[in-house]
């Protein structure tokens, strides 16, 4: 098949490989992005597993916190300039507080906006009018625990408990809750940092699993080996994947000798009782949501004009 100009560049952008590299890997998988990638790790040519459709859209991302429980929430504008709006961020600061009660993000579009008659899509349509840009409430979670605490960490705050980048940790304990909440805080700044995939190894996705150990063969067999010494090479490689991109078998961010298993046994000295992280949610804004690209001096100029 032909190979565009714009499969090329995308493949580029997507694995930082050589624009022939890419071609060819193209060319070998029929055009075929996700395999392209493949391909050119089994060569050893990709210098990064960068992720489409990453690209930032704008608005921002609440949190809100209970007793025992926490909500998260994001709220889309087209500008970084309607992000730093006062009207907006209480319409996130709400929205939030709403997700408190409700949860799941279409209980909380459906949900009455705090002192309105209207819902929560409702006073945000409303508010297109008045803000003078496109909004739109995208997703919300909530964490809970029977005992313990959940602890928020927004990243890039703008106002209190409004950001860029905001996430939410679980633990269940029976003992002291603000040491335990202390110390789930410290790893949500550390998922703020790395991004895990998974909160253990049996929660990471089986698909991507098998997709790393084909990959992980058909790199061992390159080399020549026996089947023998490669199936431990490739054990190997999948526990320094787990190590990577698993919380609890991830090096601890404010204490890289230890993982964040090993951190956690450590707290529990501190909090008094056994200590188990339960869940965490992390949201990061824009993510997944393809935006046009536009210079700055353009977005000015959008933005005097509305």
């Amino acid at each position: 098949m032909s190979i565009t100009a714009a499969q090329v560049k995308e493949l580029r952008d997507l694995t930082g490989a050589g624009m022939m590299d890419c071609k060819a890997a193209l060319a070998e998988t029929n055009g075929n992005m996700e395999e392209a990638v493949d391909w050119l790790r089994k060569k050893g040519i990709s210098k990064a597993d960068k992720k489409a459709g990453r690209t930032a859209a704008e608005g921002l991302i609440g949190v809100d916190a209970g007793v025992r429980e926490a909500a998260i929430v994001e709220v889309n504008s087209e500008t970084d300039f309607v992000a730093r709006n006062a009207a907006f961020q209480e319409i996130v600061g709400n929205v939030a507080k709403v997700a408190l009660a409700y949860g799941a993000t279409e209980a909380v579009a459906a949900a009455q906006y705090p002192g309105s008659a209207k819902s929560v899509t409702e006073t945000i349509k409303d508010a297109v009018g008045t803000i003078g840009e496109n909004l739109g409430f995208r997703r919300s979670a909530k964490l809970s625990v029977a005992n313990g605490a959940v602890a928020t960490y927004v990243h890039n705050a703008v106002a209190d408990n409004l950001g860029k980048l905001g996430v939410l940790v679980a633990i269940e304990t029976t003992g002291d809750a603000h040491k335990a909440g202390a110390f789930a805080r410290q790893v949500a700044m550390h998922i703020a940092a790395i991004n895990p995939l998974a909160l253990t190894t049996d929660e990471l996705d089986p698909a991507a699993v098998e997709r790393e150990k084909a990959i992980f063969s058909d790199q061992a067999r390159a080399s020549g080996k026996p089947e023998a010494i490669i199936e431990k090479m490739v054990e190997g490689r999948l526990r320094k994947f787990y190590e990577e991109v698993v919380l609890l078998k991830q090096s601890f961010v404010l204490n890289p000798d230890v993982t964040v298993e090993q951190a956690l046994k450590e707290a529990e000295k501190e909090i008094g009782a056994p200590a188990k992280i339960t869940a965490y949610l992390r949201f990061a804004l824009g993510e997944g949501i393809e935006k046009e690209e536009t210079d700055f001096a353009a977005e000015v100029a959008a933005t005097v004009k509305k």
